[in-house]
């Protein structure tokens, strides 16, 4: 590593093992004491079929050794906590402490959704502030807050634009998707039962209108555009494209994933735009990943608002709030409840925190990639040069000349301490290094992770084989990751038969 980045150092690490190579037979992490009620009989309680006498093969460990092992496993993590995530398009922001206590409070965390509403007048009252503050942000008429995250928005999105022209007497066949699009929009089309049209992107890294033109007809439901695009380029033709939708009883729907560029500078409502999603966990600071519960509000214009998904929270006489279920154009539930109440507690504090300052994150964000971009300019190929939003896109055309390609530099900067950018994405940049700092970050993280990749750059054109193995500081070397897709081991088995399983494979 050169000796001009400070970002990450050689320290003691603890390796671990399984936890089933502690287990001995016997060991217990707890004792409990003598029953003081007479004892069950769970055959006879719960029925023969329901009882075990016990779990094969599971750890026998001591308390120590359990706290030890979890602890030690938790050190391995990488975490917005800990450092910068650059991966671009993702938008790993931080998630500030406030949100995670407002989420917490009695009266908050405590509520189930099947009470009655008459008690529940102060967590309608956050989910209506909620909406209106989404609604002045994104210049929209209404919102559901239903959808559980980007791509489920999307869906519903769809399904109420599906909706709309079925109410006009033709759901239509095709839905329209430059090449600069998110990745999950063809998938959110074909789902919804249309079939997909890809729309092609200009030398400047814009939606080719003359292409668009040509392919907007009335078999046309809707156009779904990125924007800012997946280039971090901010279409500038939006009013034109909506114009050429219209004309043809088509709608533009807008992928929010990028709102993080956007919020409090303009409103795609403004602009044109008929339906977007939301990405709560990029704009709005919500927990991201982890397989955990998200949140993709869809927010719309009035021609949309009869085929809500229901329930639709509505005011009735005296300020009561009440979820509506009776709504016959409706497209039905998309969710069991009305959204991941606690998720999107988590984002109006954000925005209450922030208030009208929450342009301030913008542009802090936008001041951040451009940062970054002057930094690494000439160093790495930048194959789109209008102006970048929240996030650049490289490419690795230089670094290839020395055989290094963009996985390769995004491993060697595990090295650095840096969790990798976006690698290979989007695909219309080949070898694409999509990187996204967000406001988060100071001007001296940015200056540690340019520093970074220019020192790999130089590695890259000097040495080009200590990129190529990389990482080199990690408890596991590159892994081969295309035989851990093909031939996945998932469970642990005892090593007999591990063995016998994986000689089976080949």
């Amino acid at each position: 590593m050169s000796n001009h980045s400070n970002r990450a150092v050689r320290h003691i690490v603890l390796n671990e093992g399984l936890i089933f190579e502690k287990s001995s037979p016997g060991k217990r992490a707890f004792d409990l004491p003598p029953l003081d009620v007479p004892t069950a009989d769970a055959r006879k309680s719960l029925g023969a079929s329901h009882r075990r006498e016990g779990v094969e093969g599971f750890p026998e460990v001591s308390e120590i050794e359990v706290l030890r092992h979890f602890t030690r496993l938790s050190t391995w993590n990488y975490a917005i906590d800990l450092g910068m995530y650059p991966l671009g398009s993702c938008t790993m922001k931080y998630n500030p402490r406030v949100n995670e206590y407002v989420a917490r409070l009695a009266g908050i965390a405590t509520e189930h959704p099947y009470q009655p509403q008459e008690l529940s007048q102060g967590c309608l009252k956050v989910l209506q502030l909620l909406e209106k503050c989404l609604l002045e942000i994104t210049g929209m008429n209404v919102v559901t807050l239903q959808p559980a995250a980007g791509a489920h928005g999307e869906l519903t999105g769809l399904l109420l634009i599906r909706a709309y022209h079925e109410k006009h007497g033709n759901p239509r066949k095709k839905v329209l998707i430059p090449d600069s699009a998110h990745g999950t929009n063809p998938a959110t089309a074909v789902i919804a039962g249309y079939e997909v049209q890809n729309i092609k992107s200009d030398a400047a890294g814009q939606i080719d209108m003359a292409h668009l033109r040509e392919h907007v007809t009335p078999d046309v439901a809707a156009l779904m555009l990125t924007n800012p695009s997946t280039l971090g380029i901010f279409e500038q033709q939006i009013p034109q494209i909506a114009e050429i939708l219209h004309a043809q009883g088509a709608l533009l729907y807008m992928d929010g994933a990028n709102m993080n560029a956007l919020t409090g500078v303009t409103r795609p409502g403004d602009l044109g735009v008929d339906v977007m999603h939301l990405n709560l966990h990029k704009t709005f600071s919500t927990p991201h990943g982890g397989g955990g519960p998200g949140a993709g509000p869809v927010a719309m214009k009035k021609i949309l608002e009869p085929y809500l998904p229901v329930p639709v929270l509505v005011e009735k006489e005296g300020g009561r709030l009440a979820l509506d279920f009776h709504r016959k154009e409706s497209i039905g539930k998309v969710k069991a409840f009305n959204g991941n109440f606690g998720v999107l507690v988590r984002a109006l504090a954000y925005i209450l925190a922030y208030g009208p300052g929450i342009r301030q994150a913008t542009e802090d964000a936008v001041l951040n990639a451009n940062y970054i971009r002057k930094g690494l300019e000439g160093t790495y190929d930048l194959p789109y040069t209008r102006p970048s939003m929240h996030e650049v896109v490289f490419s690795d055309a230089i670094q290839k000349r020395n055989g290094v390609n963009t996985m390769d530099i995004a491993k060697r900067l595990i090295d650095y301490g840096f969790h990798p950018y976006t690698t290979a994405f989007p695909l219309i940049v080949p070898g694409a290094l999509m990187i996204e700092p967000t406001e988060s970050e100071s001007k001296q993280e940015c200056d540690l992770f340019v520093d970074a990749m220019r020192s790999i750059a130089e590695e890259a054109a000097t040495n080009p084989e200590i990129v190529k193995t990389a990482p080199h500081s990690t408890r596991v070397s590159r892994l081969d990751e295309v035989t851990a897709a093909r031939k996945p081991i998932l469970r642990w088995k005892p090593q007999g038969a591990l063995l016998a399983s994986v000689r089976g494979l080949k």
